[in-house]
């Protein structure tokens, strides 16, 4: 086995894993923002299109989404399409005491969400808490992914804490540019997968359940 330089990404440890996560999350969130306006909301609309379209989404009666912050995808079509057609819908809220991620419905945008932690739109202290176990639909976010599935979120692990609590089965969809869709995603064993990537010029299903 040669050195950490010379390893594949996905069978870094320590150190070099991190090292690796970090290169490439700076690398990604440049060549996000770097995006220009317009095709950004135009691609954020054909990712929204798509995913709005599959019949898992359709089959979903309680969604978890999360908002975009800075130069992430706009996910808001998901959520009015979401309401829209009756379903629950549940963002996340990040509890600083316990590391996890707290599951809140939100119907009214203006009324139920402002800035949270690290200023990430989350749920407001009046919108009611809901349990992981009733969630049958998940969007994903991520900074990077990789055609086995694999994810880079910001660092603090709290999607893949959540979703250990979600039953295996429920689908995990990420929504991304395709520029965020690369060879291989540095991950460690507990690092854990998406179902399906769906960019603005792919809907990529990577397992049964997307």
């Amino acid at each position: 086995m040669g050195d950490a330089s010379t390893q594949a990404a996905g069978t870094l440890t320590g150190h070099p894993l991190h090292g690796a996560k970090r290169a490439l999350r700076v690398a990604m969130i440049a060549a996000r923002d770097a995006i220009d306006a317009g095709q950004h909301r135009a691609s954020s609309q054909r990712i929204a299109d798509m995913i709005i379209a599959s019949p898992a989404f359709a089959a979903a009666g309680c969604v978890m989404l999360t908002l975009p912050h800075k130069s992430e995808w706009d996910m808001r079509p998901v959520f009015d399409a979401a309401l829209g057609t009756g379903k629950t819908v549940v963002l996340p809220r990040v509890n600083i005491g316990t590391r996890m991620l707290e599951l809140h419905r939100v119907t009214d945008l203006a009324r139920d969400v402002g800035p949270g932690y690290r200023g990430i739109p989350e749920p407001l202290d009046h919108t009611p808490r809901i349990n992981a176990a009733a969630i049958d639909w998940i969007l994903v976010p991520g900074v990077a992914f990789d055609l086995t599935g694999r994810r880079l979120g910001y660092g603090g692990g709290f999607y893949d804490r959540l979703l250990s609590h979600v039953p295996a089965q429920v689908p995990r969809i990420a929504g991304a540019f395709d520029l965020q869709v690369v060879r291989e995603v540095p991950a460690a064993p507990h690092d854990l997968t998406v179902d399906r990537i769906v960019t603005e010029r792919r809907d990529l299903a990577l397992s049964g359940r997307g």
